[in-house]
């Protein structure tokens, strides 16, 4: 097999030329209930306080705090959603509602769990009245003109709701990556397919498919493409032309089928063509008309361990995000890990949290690049650094954290 023209480089130079070649997409404006999980590309700022009005946070009856009578008569209701024609005097009360407005004349507010009423008068059962009680005065959430939320937010549950409060209904936001995704090999068939002797069905094309959907990003369907130039560059050209950056697994190794990269080459900058890494060492980062195209290797494990490590913090940034990789933490390993003095490995765990706060790594098994089962339950890699061999149990080493971690 003849040698990789493409120089050997380390994880950090891979991820360094990554995010000097990965732009942020344009911003566009949506209705604001449509942008959950998308980065505000504004600031926002409130253009009238909450509450716009003194408003009653209990149930109860809105009184005088210095007025020393007795039983107060009650001249109205006050209920939340208008304004009555109601004022409050010394030996009077009005009867409110929780988010009501408070009547003129009144300043304190009585629960009315500390009343008793009777013949359309009230009795305050507590002497302790103090001034402002059970009101949320003009402003007391949000001032005018206050920043509420700052470019940047990751728009979630709470976000959209204030979005609603201060009637901001078209938000501008970075878009949502759209992200062609293909497998290459003639001997690959479709899940729902017999696969013939020298088959194997695709796993590649839908653990791509999902990874790209949890990042937040719009997967794009080019299904499999076999081993022919033609079919090749068509589908490549296709993927470039509707979407903003391409993902494909198989075909980047030196075999004589292996015609991602020169294509890749041919068309744009390979950025990088191996790394020192694994699983995953084939795998490529490239730029083509502007956009980041990425190739993992065939392996199943491959494919997503490259993607979680390469191909999502590129889709995160794309996208606005800021924060854009994985948590890390030291993690103790539970067991005897054997490894390759050549090279970085990320190998798959199950990380649990200790009573003393420290991470757990309990190995998921065998480690082959092609055991897709080796991932699922994983909730972690720890990352075993090259130029030191085997790791003893107890060994701390760095996590990268996938998912939630369970108390051991």
């Amino acid at each position: 097999m003849p040698e990789s023209p493409y120089p050997m480089i380390l994880i950090e130079e891979a991820l360094a030329l990554i995010e000097r070649n990965v732009q942020l997409l344009p911003a566009v404006t949506m209705p604001f209930d449509q942008a959950l999980g998308l980065v505000l590309a504004e600031d926002i700022f409130a253009a009238e306080p909450m509450p716009p009005f003194p408003a009653a946070s209990v149930d109860g009856f809105a009184v005088i705090a210095a007025d020393s009578s007795g039983p107060r008569r009650i001249v109205g209701d006050q209920m939340a959603g208008y304004m009555a024609e109601v004022r409050v005097e010394p030996g009077t009360a009005a009867r409110v509602t929780t988010g009501a407005p408070i009547p003129p004349g009144a300043d304190t507010m009585v629960m009315v769990e500390q009343t008793e009423e009777t013949n359309g008068q009230v009795q305050l059962l507590t002497d302790e009245l103090q001034l402002g009680s059970n009101i949320r005065p003009v402003g007391q959430d949000i001032e005018i003109g206050q920043l509420v939320l700052p470019r940047g937010t990751v728009l979630g549950p709470a976000e959209l709701g204030l979005l609603g409060t201060v009637g901001k209904t078209g938000v501008t936001v970075y878009r949502r990556p759209k992200v062609a995704v293909m497998s290459t090999g003639d001997e690959i068939v479709e899940p729902h397919e017999p696969p013939q002797p020298g088959q194997i069905r695709d796993a590649n094309r839908f653990t791509l498919m999902g990874a790209v959907r949890q990042t937040g990003a719009e997967p794009i369907d080019l299904g499999i493409v076999k081993d022919k130039a033609n079919s090749l560059q068509a589908t490549i050209e296709r993927g470039l032309a509707e979407t903003d950056a391409l993902l494909t697994s198989g075909g980047v190794s030196m075999g004589q089928l292996d015609l991602v990269k020169p294509y890749l080459a041919s068309r744009g900058t390979v950025h990088f063509g191996r790394v020192n890494t694994k699983p995953g060492k084939p795998v490529t980062f490239a730029s083509v008309d502007g956009k980041p195209c990425f190739a993992m290797p065939g392996f199943p494990v491959s494919a997503l361990v490259s993607f979680e490590v390469f191909v999502r913090p590129a889709l995160l940034k794309m996208a606005g995000h800021t924060r854009i990789y994985r948590p890390r933490e030291k993690a103790i390993l539970a067991h005897h890990t054997s490894h390759s003095v050549a090279r970085t490995e990320f190998q798959r765990v199950v990380l649990t949290r200790r009573s003393d706060g420290m991470l757990l790594a309990s190995t998921t098994g065998f480690q082959g690049s092609g055991r897709l089962l080796s991932m699922v339950g994983a909730n972690g890699l720890v990352v075993l650094p090259h130029g030191q061999g085997d790791f003893e149990a107890g060994t701390v080493v760095e996590a990268l954290v996938l998912g939630p971690v369970e108390m051991e």
